[in-house]
């Protein structure tokens, strides 16, 4: 107990930063965990540790044995690219918690919602997951494409007339159908196709494939419609994986009270508490409550959970993201001597900390040990290098792999190279990518466009950020939530707060997705720094109507408001614990600030 109590103090104190980020699998050999809407990450099951890891040790010594967090998949996972096999299955999917090279809580709480379907490559043989005949294959890859360029109101019209053509789904593998909408994050179709094949087809289900329903209707209608479908379910059907599929959402919006009273639930039922029901739980602790990873982490003890490669990523960046570089080294150095090998997001995570750190020297250690090691070759080392080689500086370097990558580059290599030439500051450079992009792929995503949107707002560059955002209007495409994001920071910059407001205000009334929760965030600082309370708390209002409630930075810049505007801030402990969120030093203080304000006032009332 002594020595948990140590570890407990360490979470009050220090910073934190995470992106999430999920991907499609349906691999057997590997293991992955579930959130986010980005990148990838896919461990071998043999690369799971055997040890539990010590809450003492991941704050004070060198040796890891029972604090973790580790994978779990939703859904059946079959190795159907490598072997031609097809799982049986109504869905098969992995998400995974993922570092990402940028700014921690970027994507706090929403979902990105679908888009066109922007795809790297045409789809594979691979991606549709169908062996056999070639007619075969062309039938569920014309019925693939004919699903994504569909509009959303006209799912059923599309499968009933591919049905009337003759077509058997039950012969073409209709997993792999709902697998790429997911990954094209493409969840409305997909919770349409799965509504659809019960509504017409025989299906025998499994918890499965309720677990992947549930997860749909969370992402598409909301997490209370995907509690009450839980009532539909067979009670012999609602085992752990429904009940962790409903935590994920939960998490995934960061709704602390759902996600907790998930939890309990888990635990009343008697459900298995697995470490994937726990890595949920301290991937949303480690966001908005990191004194309570303490509670979870010894549970995890008691349960005798193993760590993964996810396991030592996910310290090594809360270690590194509070600076704690000696530590971030020793976690580094204990997963190896595990005979956990660091995969590329590992190694990108340390090097973003030495950055960050100003230690260079390392950083460039280990972004040659990324060029020289088996990962060089790689599309996502080079999408990875790009960026951070930018952030160094190292024009030279920036240079160097992109001329390898223009050779036949993919999306995500564009994508980098857009970032990292906005990050030199070479616009130029930057928009020929986004014009070879967009002969390329003729149709982007919004959140490719928010991409060089972003490199004109960081340069303040409004007047061709104007004419961008109309040149996206023009190409049809969605304007989404990264995109207000940009426009919103564009507007602040030229110092219009109310234009920016105005945006963000009709952003939020689109049905589709809710604007990004660091976009209100940049709106209340500008009016707090006014000492304009009347539309701090206006803004602040508008976000718990869009369930951004349970945290604490927005109260703290709506107290930072009422100090600016040298106003007593009545009853602001009592609005904090109805949300159940608690101050710590430092917004202590600033109440102590607005505490003063009312003291002062008080004697002139008397007078």
């Amino acid at each position: 107990m002594w020595s948990l109590r140590r570890a407990v103090q360490p979470f009050k104190k220090q910073g934190y930063g995470l992106e999430a980020s999920r991907v499609f699998c349906v691999k057997s050999d590997t293991s992955s965990n579930v959130r986010g809407d980005r990148a990838i990450m896919c461990c071998p099951a043999e690369l799971i540790s055997t040890r539990v890891l010590s809450v003492n040790v991941f704050h004070h010594t060198t040796v890891l044995d029972r604090i973790f967090v580790v994978s779990r998949s939703l859904c059946l996972q079959a190795d159907a690219r490598s072997s031609g096999e097809n799982p049986d299955v109504e869905d098969g999917f992995l998400e995974s918690d993922v570092i990402e090279e940028n700014n921690a809580e970027e994507e706090d709480g929403e979902e990105v919602a679908s888009e066109p379907g922007i795809m790297d490559d045409d789809l594979s043989d691979s991606e549709i997951g169908v062996g056999g005949k070639d007619s075969d294959k062309e039938k569920v890859l014309g019925l693939c494409k004919a699903l994504m360029d569909a509009p959303s109101h006209s799912v059923a019209s599309v499968l009933k007339k591919w049905a009337e053509e003759g077509n058997d789904l039950e012969r073409l593998r209709i997993s792999s159908i709902i697998i790429n909408l997911r990954k094209r994050r493409m969840y409305g179709k997909a919770l349409q196709f799965s509504e659809w094949l019960d509504a017409t087809m025989k299906i025998d289900h499994t918890e499965q494939h309720y677990a992947s329903r549930l997860d749909l209707i969370a992402k598409v209608q909301g997490i209370q419609r995907a509690e009450r479908y839980i009532e539909d379910i067979p009670k012999s059907f609602r085992g752990e994986l429904v009940y962790e599929a409903l935590l994920a959402a939960c998490v995934h919006a960061c709704n602390m009270r759902k996600a907790e009273a998930v939890f309990k639930k888990i635990r009343e039922l008697k459900l298995p508490i697995t470490v994937y029901a726990c890595n949920q739980m301290i991937t949303l602790y480690k966001k908005l409550d990191k004194k309570r990873v303490a509670d979870i982490l010894l549970l995890m003890e008691k349960e005798n959970a193993k760590p993964s490669l996810l396991t030592y990523r996910l310290l090594i960046d809360i270690k590194g993201a509070c600076n704690d570089i000696v530590r971030m080294e020793q976690l580094f150095e204990t997963m190896k001597a595990e005979g956990v090998l660091p995969d590329i997001n590992v190694l990108t995570t340390m090097a973003r900390h030495y950055i960050s750190g100003g230690l260079k020297d390392k950083a460039l250690t280990v972004l040659m040990e990324i060029e020289e090691g088996e990962l060089k070759e790689s599309i996502k080392a080079r999408g990875a290098l790009l960026p951070l080689y930018a952030s160094l500086g190292h024009s030279d370097d920036v240079a160097r792999i992109w001329k390898e990558c223009e050779l036949d580059p993919t999306l995500r290599e564009c994508s980098a190279g857009v970032k990292a030439w906005g990050k030199l500051g070479k616009v130029e450079n930057a928009e020929a990518i986004f014009e070879m992009m967009l002969q390329k792929w003729k149709k982007l995503s919004s959140k490719h466009y928010s991409e060089l949107l972003e490199v004109y707002v960081n340069h303040k560059l409004v007047t061709k950020g104007k004419d961008f955002v109309k040149q996206m209007g023009d190409s049809g495409c969605w304007i989404g939530p990264f995109a207000w994001d940009a426009l919103v920071r564009l507007y602040l910059g030229a110092g219009d707060v109310e234009k920016a407001d105005s945006i963000l205000n009709k952003a939020a009334q689109q049905t589709r997705t809710r604007p990004l929760f660091n976009t209100y965030m940049v709106v209340m600082e500008q009016y707090a720094k006014r000492g304009d309370i009347h539309n701090t708390e206006k803004v602040f209002h508008r976000m718990k109507q869009l369930q951004y409630a349970g945290r604490l930075k927005p109260f703290e810049i709506l107290i930072q408001a009422y100090i600016n505007a040298k106003a007593p801030a009545y009853g602001f402990r009592e609005r904090m614990k109805a949300e159940n969120i608690f101050p710590n030093k430092a917004c202590a203080a600033q109440l102590a600030k607005a505490d003063a304000f009312r003291k002062k006032r008080l004697p002139d009332l008397l007078d």
